[in-house]
Parts: structure tokens; sequence; C-alpha cells
């Protein structure tokens, strides 16, 4: 495909992420769970940790078509089109489960997003195997978590905790995807860097 095809269609992929609401081909997790009251501490807690997951997922969209636009084996370029896809579910169970919750989504997803496909981009040009492992490094983070989120949701907001558990399901398949494909490991360094960023993103969406 002509490069200024898939940066076309890339820039059409981020309007549809960034401004209509995100499909699902798969039930949403937790439907069959009654809502259950909460208090408006644990409500804004739920609130604000789906928001950080909802961002996680606007840069994983991002991190794959950059990381898909690079990448030199049509293969490559295959797994990262379908976890981007399955991702897009993710997105769609976030984005519900916030305006249940009467949430906001960040005002920095723009931000999110051009940032991380500016990062997959990059990474994509590294090389195929380099490529691989970025995405199975990221999905092991999101892994990680997401566990964290599990402990820090109210435990009777089992409709939330239902979506990430999915999620953390998920991603650890990702991962595993990966790295059968060619990924390699990471240099340490590379590791906490993405640790850093991921901090400061998770921090400031947690607010904004």
């Amino acid at each position: 495909m002509p490069n200024l095809d898939k940066f076309i269609i890339g820039f059409d992929h981020a309007l549809r992420t960034l401004l209509t609401p995100a499909q699902t081909l798969r039930p949403v997790p937790g439907t069959e769970l009654p809502e259950v009251g909460l208090s408006d501490s644990e409500k804004s807690e739920s609130t604000a940790l789906m928001r950080v997951n909802h961002v996680g997922e606007i840069c994983a969209q991002a991190l794959y078509q950059g990381q898909a636009l690079t990448a030199r084996n049509a293969e490559v370029q295959h797994t990262l089109k379908q976890s981007a896809r399955e991702e897009v579910e993710h997105l769609a169970w976030t984005e519900r489960r916030i305006a249940e919750l009467n949430g906001r989504k960040s005002l920095l997803n723009p931000l999110w997003y051009s940032g991380s496909f500016a990062i997959g981009a990059f990474a994509g040009m590294l090389g195929d195997k380099w490529n691989l492992g970025f995405l199975a490094e990221t999905e092991r983070q999101v892994e990680v978590h997401l566990a964290g989120h599990l402990k820090r949701l109210p435990h009777h907001d089992e409709k939330s905790r239902a979506i990430v558990a999915q999620m953390q399901v998920d991603e650890a398949g990702h991962a595993t995807a990966a790295m059968s494909h060619g990924g390699v490991e990471l240099p340490m360094p590379v590791k906490l860097a993405m640790k850093l960023g991921s901090k400061v993103m998770t921090k400031t969406a947690y607010w904004v």
C-alpha cells in the first residue's frame, strides 16, 4: 500500500478513535451483574481508574497503528492490526463504564494518542523483532497495571472489576502472541523508560 494511503487510513483511524464511540463484538464483561450503590468516594475512585484504563486503550490504538505503519513484514503488520482490533473492544468497555458512572474521559486524549503514535512508529522503524518486543513489553506492563487496579477498585464494584479482569486476560494473550511471532526482550533501560512514561500518563489521566 502506498505510504500516502497508509497515512490517510491512519488519520481516519485517529479521528474515529478520538471522536466516535468504540464498538465491541463481544458482550461487555459484567453486563449481567447488578449495579450496586457506591459511596461518593468509591464512585470517584472507580471513575478515575476507568478513565486511566480508557486512556491506556487510546494509547494502545495509537501505538499499534504507528507500529503497523512502519512494520516491514506483512505478517507482523497483521499481528499488530489484530491486536488493535481487540483493543477497540477494551476501548468500548471502558468508555461505557465511564458513562455508567457519570464520569468523563480524559481531556488530554488527543495528546496521548499523538505521542503514542509517534512512539509506535519509531518502534516499527527499528525492525520487526524489536517492534514485536516493544508490543510484548507494553502488554506485560499493562497487565501489571491492571492487576493493581483490581486491588484498588471497590470490591463491590463488580461491573468495573469484571471489565478490568477480562482486559488483563486479553493483554497477556497479546504479549504471548507478539513473542511467538519473533519478538525479542528489550534492554532493561528501555523497559524502565517505558515504566516511567506509563507512570506519568496514569498519574495525569487519573485527574485530567
